[in-house]
């Protein structure tokens, strides 16, 4: 663009926040309007701290006038910095209507989306990968400039009447459950729920990995997407391991150590083959973030079209950025949040596995505060479940698993009885054991 283009550019744009701020000098009310508009939206400095001074006015339920706002500019003695109190006058005679504030407010919106979008430009052009530790550190500071470049949330408050046809698209479109092959579970909760946050506690020796790689493969046979695992302590072979063992009945013990039988490989190679046709994604890779699995489910939505569910083995192990002032606990809430947030934005289940506290261990039946960080973690979860084993409730096959459903938001409470022999990584749902 030539300079007589960008200076009357820089013209209009000044002429619209002249005329905004002086529709608000001439009716206050206009704010509510225009409540889309941040002070940094102004190009001006001095527009820039005025605007400020106006929304503080209104917060605290104070007029806003000539003299409201001298005042404010004069107890910090800024009047004069400004050009004294005519200025605000030749702004109120600037604006002889409120008619077009919006227009206006809009313009300045659209001018500042692209100071920003520039200056991100500049400041990515002149970013090195060497000021940095790492490739996360790296592109977690350009998720960053991104996240400061958009603008703040904007009120979404509309009535039934402008929202009635959306609700009858809602209602006529076919509620989607993905069920997970546990047929006691999902007769109940009908499999799980897209848009969910799941996270599946468990104490040691339970089976909390072998019960997320059964469900993934139930989850995967639906044909309903793509399924993304996140194995921090585990790599791929070693899922893989647990997944043939769970399918062909082979001791897991035996394909560990490598004993195999020819009759062991040919079930292997059926088993693969079948593994090899379900949409199932494997990173095995330790201390990811939550970035990257945010990006990984973006990229993977546009090239299949669709996300059944995504899991991460566990949470206290990921990459957790805790900031200075932060709490661990707040940070693994920012973590969760983030987690709730991808699963609505990619029409998804995320599930999620989650140590519990050690006090958890002289209890017999676990509680939604033995989540360790518990807080942020039962306040975002949809669902949240204990697997535990109760020493009293035995089986001649394998280990008695109890499967409580401890928070539902969509389902209520329950409870289940699972037998896992854990020599195929096997679960196998029980009868409820009746009361004596």
């Amino acid at each position: 663009m030539n300079l007589n283009g960008e200076l009357e550019i820089d013209i209009v744009t000044e002429q619209a926040e002249q005329s905004v701020l002086g529709a608000v000098f001439l009716d206050s009310n206009v704010l509510d309007d225009i409540s889309f508009l941040e002070p940094r939206d102004f190009k001006n400095p001095v527009h820039q701290e005025l605007f400020k001074v106006m929304k503080w006015l209104d917060k605290k339920n104070k007029p806003i006038d000539i003299i409201t706002v001298s005042e404010v500019y004069a107890q910090h003695n800024r009047i004069e910095n400004i050009g004294g109190v005519s200025y605000f006058r030749d702004l109120a005679e600037s604006c002889p209507t409120t008619a077009n504030v919006e227009y206006y407010a809009r313009i300045i919106r659209s001018k500042a989306l692209e100071r920003r979008v520039k200056n991100m430009g500049y400041i990515l052009t002149g970013m090195s990968r060497d000021d940095y530790e790492s490739d996360e550190d790296f592109f977690s500071y350009i998720e960053e400039l991104v996240a400061e470049m958009r603008p703040d949330d904007n009120s979404q408050l509309l009535s039934v009447a402008e929202t009635k046809v959306s609700y009858f698209q809602y209602l006529n479109k076919k509620a989607e459950f993905i069920p997970t092959g546990f047929k006691n579970f999902d007769g109940w909760a009908h499999g799980l729920w897209r848009g969910w946050l799941f996270v599946s506690a468990g104490r040691p020796s339970v089976g909390k990995t072998a019960m997320l790689l059964q469900r993934t493969i139930g989850v995967a046979k639906e044909n309903k997407g793509v399924v993304l695992i996140y194995s921090q302590e585990m790599d791929r072979n070693q899922l893989y391991d647990r997944m043939i063992s769970n399918l062909t009945g082979i001791p897991y013990g035996r394909i560990k150590q490598k004993k195999l039988s020819d009759n062991d490989i040919s079930q292997i190679e059926v088993s693969l083959e079948l593994l090899e046709e379900l949409p199932i994604y494997i990173e095995d890779r330790s201390n990811v973030s939550i970035d990257e699995i945010r990006a990984d489910a973006r990229r993977f939505k546009r090239k299949y079209g669709q996300i059944a569910m995504i899991a991460v083995d566990y949470l206290q192990i990921m990459n957790i950025t805790q900031k200075k002032g932060e709490t661990r606990a707040q940070a693994i809430g920012n973590v969760t949040k983030a987690a709730k947030d991808i699963a609505r934005e990619m029409n998804c289940c995320f599930m999620m596995l989650s140590q519990m506290t050690r006090d958890s261990e002289t209890y017999k039946k676990p509680m939604l505060s033995h989540l360790k960080e518990s807080g942020s973690i039962e306040q975002d979860a949809d669902v949240v479940e204990f697997l535990w084993h109760d020493p009293e409730d035995t089986h001649q096959q394998g280990k008695v698993v109890q499967q409580f459903i401890a928070k539902g938001r969509d389902t209520g409470i329950n409870e289940f009885r699972l037998l896992f022999k854990g020599w195929k990584q096997q679960f196998e749902e029980l009868p409820q054991k009746k009361e004596a």
